[in-house]
């Protein structure tokens, strides 16, 4: 496996782990770890096969064709017209969520160093670092979520390895399937990464094999992160009680609450600072994947050319 494969699996990673990561055992605490296991194996097979799909479909198209161009020809007028309306929205809600999350951490950041800054700033600051790099396309993006892709990887190991020790067997197997509807739409939006695989197929000149290799294994990857995830979380803090992960899911600021029950469970206050690291980490890579997403998306639908001019109308 080459450099260019083992970036365009870390693209795929990083498009799919987002900060909602660590939510996760929240969203599905109540089903339990063995029922939200089963069905997070279902929900990464249906993405899976989904990605296989588009794939399959953009490879009919000439290259630098993305999802408008896709549902113009195969879904006619009204289904190009719903696909700008879907992708729209989905992609700009996500970037929506990201800054203002990427600004929060921003600004905390700056504030250690004793600068101030209101959070408009520091969401112009961050959109303006981050956007540059999506803005000089691709490669640029593969190049910087490799380095964020280490670091987060790294702090994810650190986090596994310090509460693994300390889990309950007996909670694992609590849990009821009745709850898995209400976590079935999280789960699926975990694999989340369908909206980049026409720019691969761009990026990695139309090669079958390799593409197939990079959506299986990309995707591959964040399943075994959740359910080790899963099993960090529910085998260490109980379902019910005040303290419990449905309480926790109610608090205005859950990840934060999960960091520091977690932290108070274990007496290792470095779980606070690696879950805060983590998120800040995910903010990017998943800013980057989605700008790019949205980039393309934008190009392939207003039929600009891979020039300045239509680099920049695609910017703005």
């Amino acid at each position: 496996m080459n450099a260019k494969q083992i970036g365009g699996i870390l693209m795929i990673t990083g498009n799919a782990i987002g900060g909602g990561m660590l939510a996760l055992p929240l969203a599905t605490a109540q089903a339990g770890f063995i029922n939200s296991t089963l069905f997070l194996i279902a929900c990464w097979a249906l993405m899976l096969a989904g990605g296989l799909l588009i794939l399959e479909v953009n490879l009919w198209f000439p290259a630098n064709s993305h999802l408008v161009s896709m549902a113009r020809a195969t879904l006619g007028r009204t289904g190009e017209l719903i696909t700008w309306l879907c992708y729209l929205l989905l992609l700009y809600s996500l970037l929506a969520a990201y800054i203002a999350g990427g600004s929060d951490f921003l600004q905390g950041l700056l504030q250690k160093a004793n600068l101030h800054f209101s959070l408009k700033t520091t969401a112009i600051l961050f959109v303006f670092g981050f956007g540059i790099i999506v803005y000089k396309g691709i490669r640029s993006v593969d190049t910087f979520n490799r380095a964020l892709m280490g670091g987060k990887l790294l702090i994810y190991i650190l986090l596994i390895l310090l509460i693994f020790p300390f889990l309950s067997s007996k909670q694992l197997s609590q849990g009821q399937l009745y709850y898995i509807p209400k976590s079935l739409t999280i789960m699926v939006t975990s694999f989340g990464f369908a909206a980049i695989v026409p720019s691969l197929r761009t990026y990695f000149h139309g090669d079958v094999r390799q593409l197939r290799r990079v959506i299986i294994f990309g995707s591959l990857i964040p399943l075994v992160c959740y359910i080790l995830w899963n099993a960090a979380i529910m085998g260490i803090i109980p379902i019910d009680g005040n303290l419990g992960l449905a309480h926790i899911a109610q608090a205005n600021q859950p990840t934060s609450e999960l960091a520091n029950r977690l932290s108070e469970l274990l007496n290792k206050k470095i779980i606070t600072g690696l879950t805060w690291g983590f998120t800040s980490i995910c903010l990017a890579t998943s800013f980057l994947g989605v700008g790019l997403s949205l980039a393309d998306f934008l190009k392939d639908g207003l039929k600009l050319n891979e020039t300045k001019q239509g680099n920049n109308i695609t910017a703005l």
